[in-house]
């Protein structure tokens, strides 16, 4: 991977001259800036688009989203991504700092749910690929509730009738960050028909052995 272009610090500090806890973003990334010249346009980004609440416009847009990528890390920060998808709005806004997902049944292994247990930190990134290409991150806690827990608390909370798509816990996240992905290097895309096989446990319809990795040698911890 080419570096990027600029300066590079060659023993970069802990904490940046120029730290201030009271701007957006981490250390590390404010460091970055220095070095690379860009506090002025992270400064402009952060001012006048990172919230640390969802604005109505961005209700609208995660009400409409079908799908949304899970970030998450353990507590020794190895990290997992992965992809949640439903109905439209079958992510919940509960209010404007706090929106839930549905965990359905899948293959029991649990990566999100066992990080987060461990480290209650997500990242969420919702991507309309479709109309208007354009991204929103929602970064923040996160706790797991039982289905029947979060209902009590949110009896609006919407059923979905389709068989193998229950909720069995919700993840809870309580926004700290949430701000635009441009539209930059967004792909169109366009909506085709689609069946979803949601209650299956055909290996088949699931996708089966795809990568042919069953065949293979076993992952071995290092």
């Amino acid at each position: 991977m080419t570096p990027p272009a600029g300066p590079v610090p060659s023993e970069p500090s802990a904490v940046p001259e120029t730290a201030d806890p009271h701007r957006p973003g981490s250390s590390g990334e404010h460091e970055l800036q220095c070095a690379y010249g860009t506090r002025d346009r992270a400064d402009r980004f952060y001012s006048e688009q990172v919230r640390d609440r969802l604005l109505p416009a961005m209700v609208e847009f995660v009400r409409r989203m079908e799908m949304v990528f899970v970030a998450t890390a353990d507590a020794s920060g190895e990290c997992d991504a992965s992809l949640r998808a439903g109905p439209a709005g079958f992510v919940q806004v509960l209010d404007d700092h706090t929106l839930a997902y549905p965990e359905y049944r899948g293959n029991g292994v649990h990566a999100s749910l066992g990080n987060i247990t461990e480290n209650g930190h997500v990242g969420l990134l919702m991507v309309d690929f479709e109309r208007d290409r354009i991204g929103l991150h929602v970064n923040g806690g996160a706790r797991i509730v039982a289905d029947d827990e979060l209902r009590a608390e949110h009896p609006e909370l919407r059923h979905d009738p389709a068989p193998g798509r229950q909720a069995q816990w919700w993840v809870v996240v309580e926004v700290e960050e949430a701000y635009v992905h441009c539209r930059k290097h967004i792909p169109q895309m366009q909506r085709v028909a689609q069946r979803r096989p949601w209650g299956t446990d055909d290996p088949a319809g699931k996708g089966g052995d795809y990568f042919g990795a069953r065949d293979t040698a076993p992952t071995q911890r290092r």
